[in-house]
């Protein structure tokens, strides 16, 4: 069951985007840096992912001004061979040094077909549609994946060795919203439990484990404790070979040498992998486009199972979301909301809190 609305408020996005990149100005990031950051978090609210939007904005704030993240680092190209490249982050924010991974992949598929980037010193990027989405705006497959603090155990395993390492696919449509899928190898995410704790909801079942390694669904336990991969052995090692293919290609931290929940990430040791693949070096696009059209119509129609009212493709609710949020507002958590206010007033930007406010 989806957590209590009760103690949630509407906010309009774009006075929303419009704080957060003033916030993130002050703290010393270029303008079009901050805006594309702000920009991330409140599509991430717009689509309904709460667990990567303005939640993280006190979190970002302290990466950027006590946590070593350099708010003015700059990504670049420092191995290109082939179709391949390897980006340096220059210990930016992830969201910044991913777009241009993924920036280079794309301008290299123009001629190669396929391309891929493997990206080191970086940090968090937060949700990766994004990042799917801009290869699909040039008419290409995007493949994301990016590291993540140790949350989960191998299968078997009691320890926290492994992230729950996303995966992002974006694959263009016609008529119907392109595929977006964008996931972790984990049950949940620690984003999505702190909203279910803000909310003062307890977790479903099968999400976490508490220290002890018992079931819990108290949100607090489970920051604490354990995250549980989707699938059993699959998830878990599928969050492993992830880790690999983000950290290993170009030489970033891998697991547990990315620091821990406790003491926190140590700044620029993030990696990621993006790949773009040209519709038109396999097929023609238009029928390429017009089949995956009948793909997800074909989910459409289906016969529902009972309990059930509509199949969604991957990254629809998200769409429709988006749809209904930029009309009625982001609803955001009264936490949440107050942690970004005041984060913002903090650095000086107490008449645009206000505005909000």
């Amino acid at each position: 069951m989806p957590p209590s609305v009760t103690s949630e408020s509407r906010v309009d996005a774009q006075a929303l985007r419009r704080l957060v990149t003033e916030v993130f100005q002050r703290c010393q990031m270029q303008d079009e840096d901050a805006a594309y950051l702000a920009g991330t978090l409140v599509d991430a609210d717009l689509r309904g992912v709460h667990s990567h939007g303005v939640l993280r904005v006190p979190e970002y704030v302290k990466k950027l001004t006590i946590g070593g993240v350099n708010p003015r680092g700059e990504p670049s190209v420092v191995r290109d061979v082939g179709a391949c490249q390897v980006v340096d982050g220059g210990n930016s924010m992830g969201q910044i040094g991913l777009r241009f991974a993924m920036q280079r992949a794309i301008e290299r598929a123009a001629t190669t077909g396929v391309a891929a980037v493997a990206v080191r010193g970086s940090n968090h990027c937060g949700a990766l549609a994004n990042y799917v989405l801009q290869a699909v705006e040039s008419d290409m497959v995007g493949i994301v994946t990016t590291n993540a603090l140790p949350t989960m155990a191998p299968w078997g395993g009691a320890e926290r060795i492994l992230g729950i390492n996303p995966l992002g696919v974006g694959i263009p449509a016609d008529t119907e919203w392109p595929i977006v899928y964008d996931a972790a190898f984990s049950a949940s995410a620690h984003g999505k439990i702190r909203v279910f704790q803000q909310r003062d909801q307890p977790l479903p079942e099968g999400w976490a484990l508490d220290e002890s390694g018992r079931p819990t669904t108290d949100p607090a336990a489970a920051i604490d404790g354990l995250l549980l991969p989707i699938g059993d052995f699959k998830g878990a090692n599928l969050a492993f070979i992830m880790g690999m293919l983000a950290c290993m290609l170009s030489g970033a931290s891998y697991g547990t040498e990315l620091g821990d929940m406790h003491a926190g990430p140590i700044a620029g040791r993030d990696g990621h992998f993006a790949c773009a693949m040209r519709i038109d070096a396999f097929e023609d696009p238009a029928r390429f486009k017009a089949r995956v059209d009948g793909a997800i119509r074909q989910l459409h129609n289906v016969r529902l199972a009972p309990g059930f009212d509509r199949v969604y493709a991957p990254g629809e609710k998200e769409f429709l979301a988006e749809q209904t949020h930029r009309e009625s507002g982001i609803p955001l958590t009264r936490q949440t909301l107050v942690d970004v206010l005041d984060t913002a007033r903090e650095l000086g930007c107490a008449a645009a809190a206000e505005r909000l406010a």
